[in-house]
């Protein structure tokens, strides 16, 4: 029998990109799911689903989410690109850490039996090797250094709520790998580098740019292999901190030469401008702890992933290709 039977779960940001896998991968459980959403409306309607409309940065509104609810997934994020994280560093500093104080605080007065909080790689500085769960040191790397130390935050304050305090809340911090698929952001504004390209092919640009020199190393991870190994790690019910990532690390110019196969513009041409904003050049990412505890490793390699991708966007009817 699984953890979920009969269990309410909540899922905030149910309309963004992990909150909408995960909503549909919970269908296949006997639980009541709610998922709430702020400004974009959820993407999948299901009679199982209730959504709630709501803005996380309101007290009532995360106590009302909350109410009566098994276990919480922290998927509700002020998240963006490249562009903004260099430019406007700020914009996910007061939003997030107030949406995951209050959420926090709500769940344990409304006696949620586990908060499942969704942080980040960001968090682990710049290295040249796996990092593991062990390797924070509070040293980010330079255009990280907002967004890492909110995430590293709320990370410290799931473990008050689990650790310190006299009567304890369960909970389970993940840190993913850079996650890509179906449902993600893919305005110009908002998308990364996956998401970016993707657009980019489908809409036929040429030459095609690519933001940096294609050289950054990055761990990339499908998203129906992130949700597939959450849920695992939920039935499994462990709780503290785990890495879910690929393992494997690739070049972004790797990602441009499966799309040009994938989509055969094998003679497209590419353009890397090095002017643009760019992330952190190397992110090497251990994810033993994780597949020690739940026997779990990922289903996709990068060319499945990449093309069902591809096919899910331009089934979209966001772009019509040139036939």
């Amino acid at each position: 029998m699984s953890i979920f039977n009969r269990k309410r779960i909540l899922v905030t940001g149910a309309s963004g990109f992990v909150g909408t896998n995960l909503v549909m991968k919970l269908l296949e459980y006997d639980c009541e799911i709610i998922g709430t959403f702020f400004n974009n409306p959820p993407s999948i309607e299901n009679k199982k689903i209730k959504y709630l409309k709501c803005n996380l940065t309101n007290e009532l509104d995360c106590l009302r989410a909350t109410e009566n609810i098994d276990y919480v997934i922290m998927c509700a994020a002020n998240s963006s690109g490249a562009e903004v994280i260099e430019k406007e560093p700020l914009t996910h500093l007061t939003p997030n850490i107030i949406m995951n104080s209050l959420m926090l605080a709500a769940a344990y007065k409304n006696n949620v039996k586990k908060f499942i909080f969704i942080s980040s790689n960001t968090v682990y500085p710049l290295t040249d090797f796996p990092v593991t769960e062990n390797d924070v040191n509070y040293q980010f790397f330079e255009k990280y250094h907002i967004v890492g130390w909110m995430k590293l935050f709320s990370e410290k304050m799931c473990a008050m709520y689990s650790e310190v305090i006299n009567e304890k809340m369960s909970t389970l911090i993940i840190r993913p790998a850079n996650l890509f698929g179906p449902y993600d952001k893919y305005s110009k504004k908002e998308s990364k580098v996956i998401a970016a390209l993707v657009r980019r092919f489908a809409e036929n640009e040429n030459p095609l740019q690519v933001w940096g020199d294609g050289l950054d190393v990055k761990d990339f991870l499908y998203i129906s292999d992130f949700i597939d190994a959450l849920i695992l790690g939920l039935e499994k019910n462990i709780i503290g901190i785990y890495n879910i990532a690929s393992g494997t690390s690739i070049t972004i110019k790797d990602i441009v030469e499966t799309l040009k196969k994938i989509t055969n513009k094998q003679d497209l041409e590419v353009f890397y401008d090095k002017t643009k904003p760019s992330m952190i050049p190397v992110r090497l990412i251990s994810n033993k702890k994780f597949q020690d505890a739940v026997d779990w490793k990922p289903k996709y390699n990068l060319s499945t992933a990449l093309k069902e991708t591809y096919d899910w966007y331009v089934n979209q009817n966001i772009v019509e290709l040139d036939k």
